[in-house]
């Protein structure tokens, strides 16, 4: 049999396995040829989490979703918040963005541009002064401006950067101006925006909600300190609208969460934009959790605040932090390990993880070598125990287009055909890997690794058969006549034909855990090619 014809028998069994490891197989849609293959699905942030199910417990509620403006001019936080405008201004974010500035091009600069070996003429320096101008006016964005410069003097991008940069260093040396503009820094900033917009375009009572980013300039960011977090905002429109619509919605809202029992407060806070006296700190009970804990606030906007906007009707503002749910929900501690574990958060594998990243290296890839595996794995089972000299025939006949004998011998006297570390077992018990014998065991590290580790389900001697079968199939094709595999000893992972993924690999080693597969295998596996 030919190496090409092993490699499509290879790259057949390969496929075979990976529809059969895969969770599901559609059937085929319309006219695909081949199945579509469903992998695993993927795992979700606590917080989206969070904000999916404060989303769906609004929409319950009858509350209709609605996108608040992120960008606030300076205007509004003084229409809305009175004489707190200049505090709260302080914790908010100004926009700010580059100039554009005038881009002369006299003749020192034509100069320049040629020494670099571009040639203009006048048609090219018509284009780049238009192209300027364009940049100017704003006709020509940031983003395309190297791209337009190098088009207009017919040159690669690359030169027109490079002339930029030397020739008109105006453009990279300008320093942003700030604007009146904020970052929203309270959801009540868009929604007095929002109302004022609909105000008497629906009908009474008005129910919205929004859930989004908000960003707060803090001094800095701590286990309880974002600047950038999720507001879980709702405003009803009505009438009049007393305190105890308030304190119904927000134990709806909160009962989706499993919370039990509530108390509402006065929050000594008393921002400007509510009426005095109905701002109302939340307070829910959650068996999970066995505490009080303040979970919202609401209140009447102020109706002064609320005429600046052209608003007559009564507002009730909720507020829930998403974040602050999710924290308590999760049972987190630390704002910032919950938000960006990737950053802040301990690094922690399972032992189902690692053992999914512990595999056999080298694999037979044919059917008839996945056979071979299987007959030498028989063979030495059944005569592990057989007293040395030994040999048995674990394969006799045809392989791959040749004959072949394939022996599982010991020569040394006084010993047995395998060494008592074959059968060992692999389990990952708390991060550590270990090579567990399956009878006689003494060892509380072992004992342990059965009792409450995960097994690889893969053994010493099955990774050294699938070893051996690889290299008969790589003799076979290579015209090599023979081959011999020897493991005595154990004391790595490759030793047994293993490998982990370096993912583990460095958790392994960062947390201290140990890797340890050590034991006398003694196991000598013969293949030559017989006529």
């Amino acid at each position: 049999m030919d190496k090409n014809k092993i490699i499509k028998l290879a790259k057949k069994d390969f496929e075979k396995a990976w529809m059969m490891t895969s969770q599901t197989i559609n059937k085929p849609h319309h006219d695909d040829e081949y199945p579509r293959i469903h992998l695993k699905t993927g795992k979700t942030h606590m917080l989206y989490d969070t904000i999916s199910n404060l989303r769906n417990a609004y929409l319950n509620l009858g509350f209709e979703e609605a996108v608040n403006p992120v960008f606030i001019e300076e205007e509004h936080i003084y229409k809305q918040f009175g004489p707190e405008a200049p505090a709260v201004l302080d914790r908010c974010f100004f926009l700010s963005g580059l100039p554009r500035p005038d881009i002369g091009i006299g003749m020192d600069k034509i100069g320049k541009i040629e020494a670099l070996g571009v040639s203009l003429n006048e048609e090219k320096i018509n284009g780049l002064k238009e192209v300027f101008r364009g940049y100017k006016k704003g006709d020509v964005s940031g983003d395309d401006l190297v791209h337009d410069v190098s088009t207009a003097m017919e040159v690669g991008d690359d030169m027109g950067l490079r002339i930029l940069q030397k020739i008109f260093p105006e453009i990279h040396q300008l320093k942003p101006i700030p604007s009146k503009t904020t970052l929203r820094s309270h959801m009540t900033s868009g929604w007095f925006i929002t109302l004022q917009n609909t105000y008497n375009k629906q009908q009474l009572p008005t129910k919205l909600f929004s859930i989004d980013r908000c960003f707060r300039r803090e001094q800095k960011e701590d286990s309880s300190h974002l600047m950038t977090y999720h507001s879980a905002s709702c405003v009803v429109v009505d009438e009049e609208i007393s305190l105890d619509l308030g304190k119904a919605i927000s134990e709806s809202l909160l009962e989706y969460f499993g919370f039990e029992k509530f108390k509402f407060t006065p929050d000594e806070k008393k921002s400007k934009y509510y009426t005095l006296g109905t701002q109302t700190e939340v307070y829910g009970y959650h068996p999970k959790l066995k505490d009080w804990v303040e979970v919202a606030t609401f209140g009447l906007y102020s109706p002064i605040a609320l005429s600046k906007y052209g608003i007559e009707n009564d507002v009730l503002n909720l507020g829930v932090g998403a974040e602050r749910i999710a924290m308590l929900l999760y049972n987190q501690e630390d704002i910032r390990a919950m938000v960006y574990p990737q950053m802040y958060g301990k690094w922690k594998l399972s032992d189902r993880e690692i053992a999914s990243m512990l595999r056999i290296n080298y694999y037979p890839a044919t059917d008839e070598g996945g056979e071979l595996m299987n007959n030498i794995i028989a063979t030495f089972k059944e005569n592990s125990d057989a007293p040395s000299p030994c040999e048995f025939t674990a394969f006799k006949g045809e392989f791959l287009g040749k004959n072949i004998e394939v022996m599982a011998v010991e020569p040394e006297k006084g010993t047995k055909l395998l060494g008592p570390a074959a059968w060992n077992e692999i389990y990952i018990n708390q991060g550590d890997i270990i090579g567990v014998p399956l009878k006689n065991i003494e060892d509380e590290k072992a004992i342990e690794a059965i009792n409450k580790g995960i097994p690889a389900e893969i053994s010493y001697m099955k990774g050294i058969a699938a070893y051996t079968a690889y290299k008969i199939e790589e003799m076979v094709v290579s015209g090599k006549d023979e081959v011999t595999v020897r493991v005595p000893i154990s004391r790595s992972i490759s030793d047994i034909n293993l490998r982990l993924d370096d993912v583990a690999l460095n958790y392994i080693t960062s947390k201290n855990k140990a890797i340890d597969v050590r034991g006398p295998v003694f196991c000598t596996i013969t293949c030559k090619i017989t006529e």
